[in-house]
């Protein structure tokens, strides 16, 4: 068995979610992903109950690129390693999506534009039915540090891009993701509607510039399309534990809570809280990943 490519990316959470307004914005989140293409099958187990790789395959030919090594589509296969906790809104599809197309880069030695890789994995995950909007703002967090404000209604995916920053600093913040379990379903678009007010204050905070304030809005308008109560009550919580930020990202069930690095008790503290609540799974420490000044 060889390696034919390597490809990698990240997740990321949501800051406004692209159902409530038409506009969307994710921030990426230091959870990696590696995946490599090979050449026969791996001996580990490929959880990919969607196809989603086999729609990044189709994409990637529809868009004009031949298989590495004039390959049939049944002669490739895949490896994930992923530290994103999946089907919890923490962009498991858009980043995996990502690093496969990376994988398919590295095989065939083409170095394509950010924009390009985007927007074939948009489509992939379009095609495999796992995203209401085809994800635009998730693939970019995933594919690109900080976070873009996107218009997915766009005449291309690079003039989509409304709004980019680096991002909340790394170096300041502490990041907690609250991990449920696998989301209980998918909301619809009608959903959305009645929450449409706190969206809007979600995206009135990133033009602003006040990113965790949109996280925190964005969360409130999450927890009230899903219904979920006991996620209100956490975020609620974290908040009076000392949290800056708190919310649910993409359509749950993960909960991402922000805190000063500067006040380490109450970093311990917010941790300690949630890993005795009996609704949650596992909590894992993470921070945002920055873009530099040449990104």
């Amino acid at each position: 068995m060889a390696v034919l490519g390597n490809g990698h990316a990240h997740g990321a959470c949501s800051l406004l979610h692209a159902a409530g307004l038409g506009y969307g914005a994710s921030v990426a989140l230091d959870l990696p992903v590696a995946v490599r293409l090979l050449d026969a099958p791996s001996k580990r187990s490929l959880d990919d109950p969607d196809q989603l790789l086999d729609k990044v395959l189709a994409v990637w030919q529809a868009s004009g690129h031949a298989l590495p090594g004039g390959r049939s589509q049944e002669d490739l296969h895949w490896a994930v390693a992923s530290k994103i906790p999946p089907r919890q809104g923490l962009k498991s599809s858009a980043a995996i999506a990502v690093a496969a197309l990376r994988a398919l880069e590295d095989a065939s030695k083409m170095e394509l534009p950010d924009a390009d890789v985007v927007a074939m994995a948009a489509q992939a995950q379009i095609d495999a039915g796992v995203s209401l909007t085809g994800s635009v703002d998730d693939a970019w967090a995933c594919a690109t540090n900080g976070w873009k404000l996107i218009d997915p209604q766009a005449d291309s995916i690079s003039e989509g891009v409304l709004l980019e920053s680096p991002g909340p600093s790394s170096d300041d913040w502490y990041v907690l993701v609250v991990c449920r379990g696998d989301r209980e379903h998918k909301p619809v678009l009608e959903d959305f509607v009645p929450h449409s007010g706190a969206f809007q204050q979600s995206l009135s905070a990133l033009q602003e510039g006040r990113e965790l304030v949109a996280l925190t809005w964005n969360g409130r308008a999450m927890l009230g399309v899903l219904g979920d109560i006991a996620g209100r009550k956490l975020t609620n919580d974290a908040l009076l534990n000392g949290a800056r930020a708190a919310g649910i990202s993409g359509s749950g069930s993960a909960l991402v809570v922000v805190a000063p690095k500067v006040s380490t008790p109450t970093c311990e503290r917010l941790k300690q809280f949630f890993e005795k609540q009996s609704t949650v799974a596992n909590v894992i420490e993470t921070s945002f990943l920055n873009a530099s000044e040449d990104e």
